[in-house]
């Protein structure tokens, strides 16, 4: 049919799979400081989570993970291991405190252990020593013939869920609510992919010294549900 896309079903599917909460890596465990600014009392109610959402959207993914995404997934595109050992630590360079470089060691084992009990693995020799989530899901991304924009929607897709997921569990904060911030949000999630495409190396770089903060809190936080 005219206008059909051209999108293959395995790769949609594969992303699916890929981004879904009931893939088997523990990302429902970490709020990435959230569960802090919940105690700060920075964010109580559906108007400030979303204030918070947007401010970590732009100028955490969109300056981070989402151009780095796109920097691991051409180089496993061209088999270049430096560029993805100097990437890979690049952005554990960037995780300001012990819990956000733990969630990315900790995730990334995670996929790399269900990866290879599927059987999706690169060959040996390709991971760097200690891989990070995005290294991982940038290789079973490129694994999958998931596209590199599809890719990129799809990381940060799983990022908002898993946020909002968080939010709904220690807030009193509906399932309506959060369904409502999806739909403010979708479409700043396709600008963050297209601002990101935009960046230079050189331009690259988080800038988000609250979720700093409430994650180091969070650290001597004395009730927590979240990892981080």
């Amino acid at each position: 049919m005219e206008g059909e896309s051209t999108r293959s079903p395995l790769a949609l599917l594969g992303l699916m799979q890929l981004v879904s909460p009931a893939l088997p890596i523990g990302a429902f465990a970490w709020s990435q400081g959230l569960e802090s600014a919940f105690e700060l009392g920075w964010v109580t109610d559906e108007a400030t989570l979303g204030a918070w959402l947007d401010g970590v959207l732009d100028d955490g993914l969109t300056r981070c993970e989402l151009p780095l995404l796109e920097r691991l997934w051409q180089a496993w595109e061209r088999g270049d291991r430096a560029a993805l050992a100097a990437w890979n630590d690049w952005l554990l360079a960037n995780r300001e405190t012990h819990e956000l470089a733990e969630e990315d060691l900790r995730l990334g084992q995670s996929l790399a252990r269900l990866l290879g009990d599927l059987g999706l693995l690169p060959e040996d020799g390709w991971l760097p020593p200690t891989p990070t989530y995005v290294t991982l899901f940038a290789w079973a991304a490129q694994r999958r013939g998931i596209a590199l924009t599809d890719a990129q929607l799809g990381f940060a897709w799983a990022w908002l869920e898993n946020q909002l997921a968080a939010a709904c569990k220690a807030l009193p904060l509906g399932q309506t609510a959060a369904q409502r911030l999806v739909e403010r949000l979708r479409p700043a999630l396709a600008v963050a992919v297209t601002r990101a495409a935009e960046l230079d190396d050189e331009d690259l770089g988080p800038a988000l010294p609250g979720l700093a903060l409430a994650s180091a809190l969070h650290e001597t936080q004395y009730s927590r549900l979240f990892r981080s």
